[in-house]
């Protein structure tokens, strides 16, 4: 039986836009039962993909097919006096989940912050979802003394 293809991760394109939008789609769902708009989500990950200031998008290929994203925004810490990355948009397709690919992706954000100089990487999490804070857990997160607040507009 010949070896399963390599995955690759690389920075994602306007030619993955689509997927993209439907992975956040499917991951809001899966996550907080929430129905993303299309007509929302499709041009906002086409403009995060538009410019690299708003954020960038890191996603796993197998044989051309994305199979898995994460999101990556900036924020700018004066008590750091540098960029911390948040990870947001984290997907990866149910048939190719526990084989590796957020650890591939994770990693690849990881170097590619150290790179650019950042101080450290963040995410959020939903506070009931026990299974991706004991992923996040074993690749070196921990958990803040901090709650998320907001409020939104429109």
């Amino acid at each position: 039986m010949p070896d399963p293809l390599p995955l690759r991760i690389r920075l994602g394109t306007s030619a993955d836009a689509d997927t993209l939008a439907e992975f956040n789609s499917l991951m809001a769902l899966e996550t907080e039962g929430h129905a993303l708009e299309p007509t929302i989500i499709g041009p906002g990950v086409a403009a995060a993909l538009a410019d690299p200031h708003k954020a960038i998008y890191f996603v796993a290929d197998i044989g051309g097919r994305v199979v898995g994203q994460l999101m990556v925004t900036h924020e700018w810490s004066d008590w750091r006096n540098g960029d911390i990355w948040w990870v947001q948009s984290v997907f990866v397709h149910p048939d190719h989940r526990r084989k590796g690919v957020f650890r591939a992706l994770y990693n690849r954000s990881r170097i590619e912050a150290k790179k650019a100089g950042a101080v450290g990487v963040r995410l959020y999490v939903e506070e009931n979802n026990g299974t991706a804070q004991a992923t996040y857990r074993q690749l070196g997160m921990g958990m803040t003394h901090y709650r998320v607040m907001e409020e939104m507009f429109g």
